[in-house]
């Protein structure tokens, strides 16, 4: 029996005509005898009823007879009738089948169909017409076709699509019954002592004649799958040979395929023929099939089924199945059996997510896994890709938070000894100033004690003259040991300390202790604005750092003018929320790019300078989160420096 490809191609219609045909009587039903009823007051021997029952017997026999010759007879007249008694025009009969060779093999394989089934059912002519897979689809959706002649997963399809209903199965001479009459035979060399098992052939080349093909291929597809091998997403290669399917065995023979899925007892038919050797190969995973002459390397299933489209006349589909089972079989042996069970396609289907069911490769956890394989596995890889990204970022987030916390505690650490420095450097540029500033009362001391010493020496020094020096004496001690505590406490080490304390009181500080420290210092016009006893909370030794070194600034950029014009302007407002404090002077005019690198660091105006106290004073700035700006004097000329601070809205 041929396999069940599908290729596609022009339709070939052919019918083969039937000379002589001559209409067949068929009679049936029952026939009874007898009425009412009687009851027999006597009972009969046993020899009276049988001869009661022969004779019953031998009457219904005689009826029997005569029925047939008047039946006889009567169609004997109508065949004797006068030719010009016009008769009916048969009616025609389609019948569309699976071509998957091409319309000459159909007509060879089928040709004496049409002409048989014409001669059994009087008044119709049948008519047969070839198809490839996808034209009988379309031929059975319009409505062309009454009846259908299709491999086993066609037929399958088109009965859950348009409703076809199987009326008889094809048995060949070596079926075991209609429900096990084909599978697959999956052939290699017998040379190949590798290939055993179906899961040998894993990787491998596999020669199929097409992917449709029933028993060369899809009931060999479903036994891969159950063992893990999955053809269809490429656990193996396949080559498509196309058909006759003799063209896979060439394959693996020429060293073209490692294997190769035909339909059962091909092999042992291109043995018989002489086309090869059956002796050079061997039928992989070959099971025993009890009474089945051929190999075979998967369960059985039913072979080609005649149907009857949706829509045909019931009778005609019964007249058309009794005219099937009761045809002899053919010089091939073919023959016709009643209608098998096809429940075992439909589970291949099923498994395989074919035809009716195609819908579970969409709607099935394992039809999604299987149709989109390759793009579960791709979003499997990028997930895990991100999630060792993610412990790789975190482990670096870590380790880099760890670096930057190292690195800000040196930078605060080296903020500190440069800030440290600047204030050395700043009373290094004062040490001048400073030694004059202690100069004075050690002079003053060293007066006194002289002055005391010549009194006491010439007995003029009573006790009310020597308390008043000492006193004098003391004074002056104090004095230059203010002078050295508050260098001592403005250039010493210590660790940065924030306090709440009124801001007006760092800046009366700093202006004290650069008075100290300038003894020309000019005027310094504080102008305060702020609420009474106005809270910063701050480090204000640091403030006091960046306010000296403004002022300092302005001092030693009015130093050219007439000291009538030297003036230093220090105020304390509050802008937006916020508390500002602005040192301003009438320093000459600097241009717009010398104004925006103030702040850079090494970058000076001063020809001793070292360009870092700006730098350290913005920076101490914005350590407080505020802001230090510098902008022209309007009107100029001159430079006003300012800074915002968060306050503590308190007063005591």
């Amino acid at each position: 029996m041929a396999d069940s490809a599908m290729p596609t191609g022009t339709p070939d219609e052919y019918w083969l005509p039937h000379p002589n045909a001559r209409p067949v009587a068929n009679f049936s039903g029952a026939i009874s005898a007898g009425g009412g009823s009687c009851e027999f007051r006597e009972k009969l021997s046993f020899q009276e009823r049988r001869q009661s029952r022969h004779f019953d017997m031998r009457f219904r026999l005689l009826f029997f007879t005569a029925l047939s010759l008047l039946a006889t007879l009567a169609s004997w007249v109508a065949s004797a009738a006068p030719a010009a008694t016009p008769t009916a025009a048969p009616a025609t009969v389609r019948i569309g089948v699976l071509a998957y060779r091409g319309p000459d093999e159909a007509v060879a394989s089928w040709g004496e169909l049409p002409d048989r089934l014409s001669a059994a059912i009087p008044g119709r002519r049948f008519v047969m017409q070839a198809y490839g897979g996808q034209e009988l689809r379309e031929a059975v959706r319009k409505g062309e076709l009454d009846f259908v002649l299709a491999n086993s997963s066609l037929y399958v399809d088109l009965a859950a699509q348009f409703g076809i209903q199987r009326i008889a199965t094809v048995m060949l001479p070596e079926a075991l019954s209609s429900e096990r009459a084909i599978g697959s035979a999956i052939l290699t060399l017998a040379s190949r002592d590798d290939l055993t098992r179906l899961t040998d052939l894993r990787g491998m080349r596999i020669a199929v004649g097409a992917p449709d093909a029933f028993g060369g291929y899809l009931v060999a597809a479903r036994e891969f799958q159950r063992v893990g091998v999955d053809l269809e997403v490429g656990d193996a290669r396949l080559l498509f040979t196309g058909f006759p399917m003799r063209l896979a065995v060439e394959a693996v023979r020429t060293g073209q395929a490692d294997a190769a899925i035909v339909r059962t007892c091909l092999l042992e038919q291109l043995s018989a023929t002489g086309l090869l050797k059956s002796e050079e190969f061997k039928v992989v995973a070959q099971r025993p099939i009890a009474g089945f002459p051929c190999a075979a390397s998967t369960p059985l299933y039913p072979d080609w089924p005649f149907a009857a489209a949706r829509g045909v006349d019931r009778h005609l589909a019964k007249s058309v199945a009794m005219a099937l089972l009761s045809l002899p079989p053919s010089a091939s042996g073919l023959a016709w059996d009643v209608p098998a069970d096809y429940q075992s396609v439909n589970e291949l289907y099923r498994e395989l997510m074919l035809g009716p069911y195609i819908d579970l490769r969409t709607s099935t956890f394992r039809g999604v896994l299987r149709n989109y394989r390759l793009f579960i596995l791709a979003a499997l890889l990028l997930f895990i890709g991100i999630v060792v990204h993610a412990i790789r970022v975190e482990y670096l987030v870590k380790r880099r938070t760890i670096e930057l916390r190292a690195a800000q505690a040196q930078a605060r650490d080296l903020q500190w000894k440069t800030e440290h420095m600047a204030r050395l450097s700043v009373l290094g540029e004062m040490s001048g100033t400073l030694a004059h500033e202690l100069n004075q009362p050690l002079t003053t001391i060293a007066a006194y004690a002289q002055g005391m010493e010549r009194r006491c020496a010439a007995g003029k020094a009573d006790s009310t003259l020597i308390t008043e020096t000492l006193r004098e004496i003391f004074a002056q001690t104090e004095r230059a040991a203010g002078v050295i505590r508050r260098v001592r406490n403005f250039a010493g080490k210590r660790a940065a300390a924030r306090e709440v304390r009124p801001i007006a009181d760092t800046v009366r500080e700093a202006i004290g202790l650069l008075s100290t420290l300038m003894p020309d210092l000019p005027p310094v016009v504080m102008d305060d604005r702020l609420p009474p006893r106005t809270l910063v909370e701050a480090d204000h030794l640091q403030l006091q750092q960046v306010l000296l070194n403004l002022m300092k600034n302005a001092a030693e950029a009015m130093r050219e003018l007439p000291r009538f014009r030297r003036t230093i302007n220090v105020a304390l407002y509050r802008v937006d929320g916020s508390l500002t404090i602005a040192v301003s002077d009438h320093g000459p005019q600097v241009t717009a790019k010398t104004l925006t690198r103030f702040f850079e660091p090494f970058f000076t105006t001063k020809f001793d300078g070292l360009g870092l106290g700006l730098a350290i004073c913005k920076s101490i700035i914005e350590a407080h989160g505020g802001r230090l700006q510098v902008e022209l004097r309007d009107p100029p000329p001159g430079l006003v420096f300012h800074f915002n601070l968060p306050d503590k809205r308190n007063a005591k």
